[in-house]
């Protein structure tokens, strides 16, 4: 058998399922290129409903399903019609919304871009704590209207990133990555996670607390827990009280995660900061008293991987298939027991 041969015996029948929106932004001729060289992929365009005649023919060959934002369920009648389906494989974070317990009963194996979207989040919330603590967008909106320098030399000791401390709530994949890229900087982190040991948290460098005092002990808190029935809400009214006067809030995960009634009259007081890039609902009605905060920005969802760091996303699900192609299995899979735990 020639080498030829070998290599494309090598390449697994794919199917993509996402929103054609989706594929629009994220399948950009040279991702489609790439993952041609890996997998011997449908005729385009991708698949956005899996009941249709075209999805059926699709998918009666496929072993392989390529996925993005607005794939489908994958159901029982899904996997019906896929009878030689062995592997998922995602292009963005979160699997919840279309690979159900049937694939899992299957013994589907997945994969995720997750934590290839992780890194601009962590990058966005490091920016965040930075140019918080220099308090930057409050100085630059005050200069903006006066038109004139403060005078530095009496800038309050409060203002600064020396030694301030830094709270992580959840060691998530983008927690760990935010702690990873804050170890250049003199700040003192805290993390408060139940599932992190003392030892754990001693490798990553941070001291581990409970829920009260890292609230009660940062200059900064950043929300990195996944929206779970038993975190909704979590981060309450006594629990933002408790923070440090000026101090800040800021939310990259889910705007359920925290009481938003009582966020937005501590807010109204005038005694913490808040920097939300997720808001519940995501797209706050326009009277929402939020929006008269001024000190909270809202920013429009905009932390997860977009523009150019989508190509990120398919560079690690072109690596992804090419391992379990050559049976080497997932570098990033996703389990089904730690599903529960992830964002």
């Amino acid at each position: 058998m020639s080498s030829t041969t070998r290599t494309a015996a090598r390449r697994p029948r794919a199917v993509v399922a996402m929103k054609p929106d989706a594929a629009a932004a994220v399948l950009a001729p040279r991702s489609l290129a790439a993952l041609a060289e890996v997998c011997s992929l449908a005729p385009l365009p991708v698949l956005d409903d899996l009941t249709t005649d075209r999805a059926r023919a699709a998918l009666a060959d496929a072993e392989l399903l390529v996925t993005g934002w607005g794939c489908p369920p994958i159901d029982e009648a899904v996997l019906a019609a896929a009878p030689r389906l062995r592997a998922v494989v995602h292009t963005a974070g979160s699997v919840r919304g279309h690979v159900t317990e049937a694939c899992w009963d299957r013994g589907i194996e997945v994969s995720s871009a997750a934590a290839a979207n992780a890194l601009p989040v962590a990058e966005y919330t490091v920016a965040m704590i930075l140019l918080s603590g220099k308090r930057a967008l409050e100085r630059a909106r005050d200069y903006r209207s006066e038109r004139r320098r403060d005078d530095w030399l009496r800038t309050s000791p409060e203002v600064g990133n020396y030694g301030r401390t830094v709270g992580i709530l959840s060691a998530s994949l983008i927690g760990r990555r935010v702690i990873e890229l804050l170890r250049p900087y003199d700040l003192r982190v805290l993390l408060h996670d139940p599932y992190v040991s003392t030892a754990d948290a001693a490798e990553l460098g941070v001291r581990p607390v409970e829920l009260a005092e890292l609230f009660a002990r940062s200059d900064v808190v950043s929300v990195h827990t996944p929206l779970l029935p038993t975190t909704r809400g979590l981060v309450s009214r006594e629990l933002l009280t408790s923070m440090r006067p000026d101090g800040v809030l800021i939310n990259t995960s889910r705007g359920a995660v925290v009481d938003q009634d009582a966020l937005t009259d501590v807010l109204r007081q005038d005694r913490i900061r808040a920097i939300l890039d997720v808001t519940d609902p995501d797209t706050l009605p326009s009277s929402h008293p939020l929006w008269e905060c001024d000190n909270a920005l809202i920013t429009p969802h905009l932390a997860g991987s977009q523009g150019n760091e989508w190509q990120r996303l398919v560079d690690l699900a072109v690596r992804e298939i090419g391992r379990w192609a050559a049976g080497d299995g997932f570098a990033h899979p996703v389990q089904r027991e730690r599903l529960a735990f992830l964002a």
